[in-house]
C-alpha cells in the first residue's frame, strides 16, 4: 500500500456551520512579536469539509489538509476533540 505525504494539521475552533456539509474553522497560534518580544495571538479562518454535517459551533476540531474540493475548501475535518 503507498503511503501518503505527510499533510499539514491544526486545531481550531468552529465558528460557523451554516453552511451544507461545510464549516468555518479559526486557528489560533502564539508567536513571538518580532522586535518587542510580547507572545501575541494570530488566526486564519479556514474552510473544512465536514461529510457527516454534525460539529456544532464551538465545538474543538482537528483539520487536514487535502486536494481543492471547492474554490476556498482546502480542508477537511478529521476529529471533534
Amino acid at each position: 500500500m503507498e503511503s501518503r505525504n505527510n499533510r499539514k494539521e491544526n486545531i481550531g475552533v468552529v465558528i460557523s456551520n451554516k453552511m451544507d456539509r461545510t464549516v468555518v474553522v479559526e486557528v489560533t497560534r502564539k508567536m513571538r512579536h518580532p522586535k518587542y518580544g510580547k507572545v501575541i495571538e494570530r488566526s486564519k479562518t479556514c474552510y473544512a469539509h465536514d461529510e457527516s454535517d454534525a460539529v456544532e459551533i464551538g465545538q474543538k476540531v482537528r483539520i487536514m489538509e487535502t486536494r481543492p474540493l471547492s474554490k476556498l475548501k482546502r480542508w477537511r475535518v478529521v476529529e471533534v476533540l
